[in-house]
């Protein structure tokens, strides 16, 4: 089985790290990407500007598997956009990995050969057998010695409900409601938000984006103007850190937001769970939360309540989640954002990725399940160790080669995570590190 190749699911930042790691212990890895290139979730937030600088997140692996290419590191001080590390970074390490990479197959079904979820006999023997599809509808089955999920959540949103379920009438209005934040730069996204009124739904980084981007285009477009729905109220650490935090952009951000609605170019709506979504004159938009509140109608809704991953194609592998989080059982105290806050979620590997299912990893941010507080340093630790458990070190698996220095403050991280504060149903940004990513100014990995 041994001579069997790794799979691993996305060809994102963590997926290609793996890869990477993969490569250096000279095992051969199969990388299995949904879309059409490298990073192509990233590309989705080509672009927002990350809160990291190039120094802080690129994987040593990777970086020794380019070095040969006569790859060179843009400036270390400098902090890319999201378009900048998908063209500059992923597609030269997709490149260098050659044919270990596939575009266009998504991984609909991972088992054990010969064996469904509730047979014992021989199990831990069996290979892995990936099903995929491939962009012209073929199917296909790929047999792996172990299996690397390095997807992420990015396919899947969280809805405006502040259930967890889809507010009434949500899914009939779609075509008024985002799940991402705009590229203003494009002229048909700017059209849709100039001169209308938008509800910006969540609190997290992302949605500090999204107020202060609109309270830009207010400047010179008469009728624009910010919703601000949160499911909480507003205190003192609603807008981050500001000044004190130690990821300056970060806390540039907050304070964006905090100027957009002193200045009335935002409005705020606090407390406000939303229940249900209704149709007004003209098809505006009204939501309606639990308490019976009724907004003003708005044009357009821009839903950034979190992210969760998509389990579904892994039904017939018995993995070990927390009932809340979805995350590895061992891991999800360690990342509860109703527990932890800055700088006490600490680096881990292999010992907390684990499952009942040997052989099968949830790496990156599929591996935080709904929980937002994961950076792209803790990823490539991840892959690290889980790398060095596949090829049998299991010292190096166990060791510790990060250290995650303390922001100082809580506030929005980053890449990854969209969402709110512990306990607000939206999930609690409340850590970051330098290798956070930023989809607030920004599944598969």
């Amino acid at each position: 089985m041994n001579t069997l190749p790794v799979v691993v699911i996305g060809a994102g930042p963590i997926g290609l790290a793996a890869a990477a790691h993969l490569v250096e212990r000279g095992i051969e890895p199969l990388v299995l990407e949904a879309g059409p290139s490298a990073g192509s979730a990233v590309r989705e937030w080509s672009h927002v500007r990350l809160f990291s600088p190039w120094s802080e997140v690129v994987d040593p692996a990777a970086e020794k598997l380019l070095a040969p290419t006569g790859w060179i590191r843009p400036d270390g001080a400098s902090y890319p956009t999201g378009g900048d590390w998908a063209e500059l970074y992923l597609k030269p390490l997709a490149d260098v990995l050659g044919d270990r990479v596939r575009h266009g197959a998504r991984v609909i079904g991972v088992a054990r050969a010969g064996r469904d979820r509730i047979v014992d006999a021989g199990r831990d023997e069996q290979p892995f057998t990936v099903h995929i599809e491939l962009a012209d509808g073929r199917e296909e089955r790929i047999t792996a010695r172990a299996v690397i999920d390095a997807s992420g959540t990015w396919a899947a949103p969280g809805p405006l409900g502040a259930d967890g379920l889809p507010a009434l009438g949500e899914r009939t209005a779609a075509e008024r409601i985002s799940y991402r934040i705009p590229d203003l730069g494009i002229p048909a996204v700017r059209a849709r938000y100039a001169g209308r009124r938008t509800a910006v739904v969540g609190s997290g980084a992302s949605a500090f984006t999204a107020l202060a981007q609109l309270a830009d285009l207010a400047e010179g477009e008469a009728g624009t103007h910010a919703v601000w729905v949160l499911r909480r109220g507003i205190t003192g650490s609603t807008y981050g850190g500001g000044e004190a935090d130690q990821l300056p952009a970060r806390g540039a951000l907050g304070l964006r937001a905090k100027a957009a609605v002193e200045s009335g170019r935002a409005s705020a709506a606090t407390g406000f769970r939303t229940r249900a979504v209704e149709r007004a004159d003209g098809g505006r938009l009204v939501l309606v939360a639990e308490d019976g509140r009724r907004l003003d109608p708005v044009d357009e809704v821009i839903a950034l309540t979190g992210f969760r991953p998509d389990l579904t194609f892994l039904s017939e592998v018995r993995l070990g989640l927390d009932e809340r989080l979805q995350a590895p059982t061992a891991l999800a105290p360690l990342i509860d954002p109703n527990v932890h806050s800055c700088g006490t979620v600490y680096p881990h590997g292999v010992k907390e990725l684990s499952h009942p299912e040997r052989g099968i990893h949830l790496v990156g941010m599929k591996s935080y399940g709904r929980a937002p507080t994961f950076l792209a340093m803790t990823g490539y630790e991840q892959v690290r160790s889980v790398v060095a458990s596949i090829a049998g070190d299991q010292e190096a698996a166990e060791r510790v080669e990060l250290t995650l220095p303390e922001t100082g403050v809580c506030g929005g991280s980053g890449l990854f995570d969209e969402s709110a504060a512990p306990g607000e149903g939206e999930g609690g940004r409340c850590c970051a590190a330098p290798a956070t990513l930023q989809i607030g100014v920004p599944g598969r990995d």
